[in-house]
């Protein structure tokens, strides 16, 4: 029989986040940093990871061209990747980040998720995620 506090904390709800395509480079590349503990944290349904195919396609294109990965491998880590997240269904287009219009697929994606955080790693001085 399972405990009152134990079905609280089951039906407690999940933090939903939304990762920026560079937490997901990080998350492949550097095993022991921040960014693969949230992708574990994912994969162990400790959180709910979202993101749209706009996000996954824009990953796949950045492994490609800044890594030089072929097209096999690239597949191997979206599919590792997609353990731990969710796609959410992106019905709203936004233009609210001017300084990147790329930014605003993370917003779109945060609004069709009900996202409770955006996460990115993006430490450039313009970067307004």
């Amino acid at each position: 029989m399972i405990s009152s506090e134990e079905y609280i904390k089951e039906e407690k709800e999940k933090i939903r986040v939304v990762l920026d395509t560079n937490i997901y480079v990080s998350a492949l590349f550097w095993k022991h940093g921040n960014p693969h503990k949230i992708v574990q944290k994912g994969i162990d349904e400790e959180i709910e990871i979202f993101a749209s195919e706009e996000i996954i396609e824009e990953l796949r294109e950045i492994l490609k061209r800044d890594f030089n990965e072929d097209d096999e491998l690239i597949r191997r880590q979206i599919n590792f990747l997609l353990l731990s997240i969710d796609i959410a269904e992106v019905s709203e287009k936004v233009e609210i980040v001017k300084t990147d219009a790329d930014d605003n697929k993370i917003i779109e994606c945060a609004i069709a998720s009900n996202a409770h955080f955006i996460m990115s790693r993006n430490l450039t001085e313009n970067h307004t995620l």
